[in-house]
């Protein structure tokens, strides 16, 4: 079963959040603030990383962007603020999902299960290990993302969108498709989230992330992986 790490400053959700995940057979580690959560993580590495915003010390969103400096584990913002910014500013970090307190042990639960779900790399993705789209390079047998010589680094959601697109070269998919392939259905409506995982893969693999070649919009209809010429 998955380990997990839950990293919160107040104890009555500390114990909340990890009972409820333990009572669905999870391993929980727990953590009180963000330097803790960070020596936590890097002495024993765990499957998923649920982490509260307003903390001590090293808040949730320094905390993720440390953490994310070498690990790509996928990562949970819980945060108290439903202010847009706030959700954007944690996906922009690379934060994977995100959770508004108060929420039911059904809605973290289902989010978890997500989650994990997508850090799974699907062994038969493709009958061919390899996959090249210009100077982009994708190993399936390892899940690794190369950019000409350049190995690229990304979060287990961003490495699902990017094989969406590498799987259906070509076609132009709409972002609620999108959102339900990799995300689940629940989320076709939520298009930030897609917009910021967009945008950060864009960063990552493009040359230009003004004048993208391999993840194009097609206003109006979705975004597509356009086939190479010649």
């Amino acid at each position: 079963m998955s380990k997990i790490l839950v990293v919160d400053d107040e104890p009555r959700y500390l114990r909340l959040l990890e009972a409820n995940l333990r009572s669905e057979g999870y391993e929980v580690v727990t953590a009180m603030d963000g330097l803790q959560a960070v020596e936590a993580f890097s002495i024993n590495p765990v499957d998923l990383i649920l982490l509260d915003v307003m903390m001590p010390r090293l808040d949730g969103f320094a905390t993720c962007q440390r953490i994310r400096e070498f690990s790509n584990v996928p990562i949970i913002i819980l945060t108290a603020k439903g202010e847009e910014q706030d959700r954007v500013r944690g996906l922009d970090l690379g934060a994977d999902d995100y959770l508004i307190k108060p929420f039911s042990a059904t809605e973290l639960l289902a989010r978890v299960r997500a989650v994990l779900r997508r850090s799974l790399v699907s062994k038969d993705v493709s009958q061919s290990r390899f996959f090249e789209h210009g100077n982009l390079r994708i190993d399936f047998a390892r899940a690794e993302v190369w950019r000409g010589n350049q190995p690229v680094s990304l979060s287990a959601t961003e490495y699902r969108v990017l094989l969406q697109f590498a799987h259906n070269i070509g076609t132009v998919l709409s972002a609620e498709d999108l959102l339900a392939s990799v995300w689940g259905a629940e989320y076709r409506s939520d298009k930030e989230i897609l917009w910021v995982s967009i945008a950060r893969l864009r960063q990552k693999l493009e040359d230009d992330a003004h004048n993208p070649k391999h993840i194009v919009t097609r206003s109006g209809l979705g975004y597509l992986m356009p086939p190479i010429e010649g």
